[in-house]
C-alpha cells in the first residue's frame, strides 16, 4: 500500500480574502483552480513539491446549496468564525492506492467514500456525511485518483514546498497509534498541546507556518 501526502487545504471566508492573505504570507499569487459542483465550493491551487499541492478553498457564493454538508467543516459555525478572522489550515489529504482497505481497517470512522468528477478527472474521497473531520482535522481525508498523471503535474510551480504537517493533541500517543494503524505515521509529526493542525512551507522568502 502506497500512502503519501496528496494535498493540504487552507480555508478562507472568501477566495479573495485567502488570496490576499497568502500573497502577503507566502510571497506568491496562487492561481485560481475550479469549482466543485457537488460541494458548492471553489479553490486556488499550486504545486507544493513531491507531487503534492496546496489548495485554498472557500464556499462558492455563486453556487446553489449543495444539499449536503460541505467538506472540510466549511458549514460549521465555529469554522466560519475562525475563517472570518483569517485563512486557516483545515485538512490534509493522503493519497492511497487502496482506499477501500484504508476505510475497512481504520480504527476511527473516516466517513463515506464519495465519487467525484470534474472534467476528465475522477477521484474517490472519504467525506463524513455531517461535514466533520476525523479527530478535528488531525487525521486526514484519504483520496484515490483515477489512473493518470497527478493533478499537481498541471499546476504552476511557484517555488513552494511543503516541509512538515504538524499535529498537536493533548494525548499525542493516541494520535500516533491511529496514524500507525493507518500507515501514515511517517507523513506527519505529532506533538503534545492543544488540538491544532499546521503546515510548514518553504517559500521563495523563507519558512512560513500556516495554522
Amino acid at each position: 500500500m502506497k500512502n503519501k501526502i496528496d494535498h493540504f487545504a487552507v480555508g478562507a471566508e472568501t477566495l479573495e480574502q485567502g488570496e490576499e492573505a497568502l500573497r502577503a504570507m507566502l510571497g506568491i499569487d496562487i492561481p485560481r483552480g475550479g469549482k466543485h459542483a457537488a460541494m458548492s465550493t471553489h479553490n486556488c491551487v499550486v504545486q507544493a513539491g513531491n507531487d503534492s499541492f496546496l489548495e485554498l478553498i472557500s464556499i462558492d457564493p455563486d453556487a446553489p446549496a449543495p444539499g449536503r454538508a460541505r467538506w472540510f467543516t466549511l458549514d460549521d459555525p465555529e469554522t466560519q468564525t475562525r475563517l472570518h478572522a483569517r485563512p486557516r489550515a483545515l485538512c490534509w489529504v493522503v493519497g492511497t492506492d487502496d482506499l477501500d482497505r484504508i476505510v475497512a481497517e481504520s480504527p476511527v470512522d473516516l466517513g463515506e467514500v464519495v465519487h467525484f468528477t470534474r472534467g476528465e478527472r475522477t477521484w474517490r474521497l472519504t467525506v463524513p456525511a455531517d461535514g466533520s473531520l476525523p479527530e478535528g482535522g488531525l487525521l486526514p481525508a484519504f483520496i484515490e485518483w483515477s489512473p493518470g498523471p497527478h493533478p499537481s503535474a498541471g499546476m504552476q510551480d511557484l517555488g513552494l514546498a511543503l516541509s512538515e504537517v504538524r499535529l498537536s493533541h493533548p494525548d499525542p500517543q493516541r494520535i500516533e497509534t491511529i496514524a500507525r494503524t493507518l500507515r501514515i505515521d511517517h507523513l506527519a509529526s505529532v506533538v503534545e498541546g492543544p488540538l491544532g493542525l499546521s503546515f510548514a512551507l518553504d517559500t521563495p522568502t523563507g519558512r512560513v507556518v500556516l495554522d
